[in-house]
């Protein structure tokens, strides 16, 4: 298990946590919730040692499997070993070994050995290589990758190394911080079954609400400045949260109107003879005063892709006979689709398997090596990046007001700043520079753009990337409600789901397209 005592955490003048005392059981697997800079990550780093808490401590198992995000401290290393090496103790005793084997042999070195090799045993080391293959494949990397140096292998199955890192040699508890991240579809289903099995403490942060719900059976909700523990996974938590802020709201609002009329007999006969009814009135106020609701953290952006000014024609693209190729390797050949007015595709496959490519290439943005694109008459084409860095330049002295003015000519301020608003970008917050934006404020400043320009056609690569569960669900309500043609890429099975209406999928015999949403695409595939 995993406890916090008295967690107490101070930012500047913002208090993160005030007292915090909780237990993570093992058997248990935790979600932690709550919006970007609520605190999540700033929790685990504290609960693994990599921060200090304001004040508190923290008691940890032996052994804790944890999600590391510096790809680049293991850029020189084989695949197989940085799995390996979630395993700290494990890890030590191969280096100390290989150290020692290169070393005079005495009597003192063979006794080393010795206490060394029964170390690998206990730590179930002669197996080590064969556990983190198993980890890697079912991740998605494939046997020749695996005595590659990191360096050497993409960028997304680095971190999926880390993951396996992290799942390595039997931890007692798991911190997984957006587990989910640089993995397709097929990579999440091996991970929640895997998950599902684990038998020590979880805690996991996730903005794919598809993923907790079918993981957790807790979820450690970050809200009032404290963590309230409540039973069942995401949507249960939600329903109870609601009721029971629902439920003291009317409390209160049942108290004050009792503490009004008990109020208007203490002031009218206060002064007269009824001394002893005035005091127990009194006391009756002092018990009923209703207490005070500390006010929620959890900000929802306000997502809405208005009506375009001008529909597009029946045919928004005519897509011919498509290809494109990066040096020898086909990304895709020969591919033929129509995409009609108002339809809403999901674009799903593995990593690498072309969907980036296709978005690009339906934007403008990549040119194809064969085929033709024809648009539509009067298409108008909003694009959402997966690499943000794309359209908004954190190197420039531009302000999150600036960018947005660029994206519409003769836009009045009122307007940007009615966006930035709805973005969550008040008051001085609209003026912040574009390299001071966290991932999630670009993402929503980006969206913003999209919302002020009035596209009737939306082109979205990943743009529930660094959004939190909030946002993701208003973007799911703004998508629903959007009457323009819609084509967006993303691993978040909710998303796709409750916004497609078709999917493109990106199969491992060549693209299949279907009609309906994504659950009707497994069931068509079953």
């Amino acid at each position: 298990m995993i406890t916090l005592k008295e967690i107490c955490k101070k930012m500047g003048p913002r208090t993160l946590f005030d007292g915090v005392t909780i237990t993570f059981n093992s058997g248990c697997r935790y979600g932690l919730t709550g919006p970007n800079g609520a605190g999540k990550s700033t929790l685990l780093k504290i609960v693994m040692g990599l921060e200090e808490a304001t004040s508190g401590s923290v008691i940890l198992p032996r052994k804790v499997g944890f999600l590391r995000q510096n790809i680049e401290d293991f850029r020189n290393f084989r695949v197989i070993d940085v799995v390996i090496m979630g395993n700290k103790r494990l890890w030590d005793a191969f280096v100390e070994r290989d150290g020692l084997y290169e070393v005079e042999m005495t009597d003192e070195v063979g006794i080393r050995l010795g206490e060394i090799e029964e170390i690998i045993n206990d730590e179930n080391g002669y197996t080590a290589e064969s556990d983190a293959e198993i980890l890697l494949n079912g991740m998605g990397i494939p046997s020749e990758l695996h005595n590659l140096q990191m360096h050497a292998i993409p960028t997304d199955r680095q971190f999926r190394v880390l993951l396996c890192q992290a799942l390595f040699g039997d931890p007692e508890a798991l911190i997984l911080d957006e587990p989910t991240n640089h993995l397709d579809m097929e990579s999440i289903g091996w991970l929640e079954e895997f998950l599902h099995d684990y038998s020590g403490v979880l805690i996991v942060v996730s903005h794919d609400r598809h993923f907790l719900n079918a993981v957790t059976n807790y979820i450690a909700d970050i809200d009032y400045d404290t963590i309230i523990i409540y039973p069942g996974n995401y949507d249960d938590m939600l329903v109870t949260k609601t009721s029971v802020r629902e439920r003291t709201e009317l409390e209160n609002k049942s108290k004050e109107k009792k503490v009004s009329q008990l109020r208007e007999f203490v002031a009218k006969f206060g002064a007269g003879t009824r001394a002893s009814q005035v005091q127990s009135r009194l006391r009756e106020i002092e018990r009923l005063e209703p207490q005070e609701l500390k006010k929620s953290n959890i900000q929802r952006p306000y997502v809405r892709f208005y009506p375009p000014e001008k529909p597009s024609g029946q045919i928004v693209f005519k897509v011919s006979e498509l290809g494109k190729s990066y040096d020898e390797k086909s990304v895709f050949k020969h591919l033929s689709f129509e995409v009609a007015r108002g339809e809403k595709i999901g674009i799903i496959g593995n990593n690498g398997k072309g969907k980036t490519t296709l978005l690009k290439t339906l934007a403008g943005v990549l040119h194809p090596d064969a085929g033709r694109i024809e648009h539509g008459h009067q298409v108008q084409i909003g694009y959402f990046p997966q690499n943000h860095a794309e359209i908004i330049d954190k190197k420039s002295k531009m302000t999150a007001f600036d960018w947005l003015k660029t994206r519409k000519e003769n836009v009045y301020d009122q307007d940007i700043r009615s966006v930035l608003g709805k973005m969550l970008f008040s008051g001085d917050d609209a003026f912040k520079p574009l390299s001071a934006l966290s991932g999630g404020e670009t993402a929503r400043l980006i969206i913003g753009g999209m919302m002020l320009c009035n596209y009737n056609v939306l082109l979205m690569d990943e743009p529930n990337n660094h959004l939190d569960l909030e946002a993701v669900s208003a973007l799911s309500w703004a998508l629903q409600d959007f009457k323009g043609t819609i084509l967006i890429a993303s691993h978040d099975r909710d998303l796709i789901n409750n916004a497609a209406n078709k999917i493109i999928a990106f199969e491992e015999k060549g693209i299949r397209i279907t009609a309906g949403n994504l659950d009707e695409y497994f069931a068509a595939k079953k």
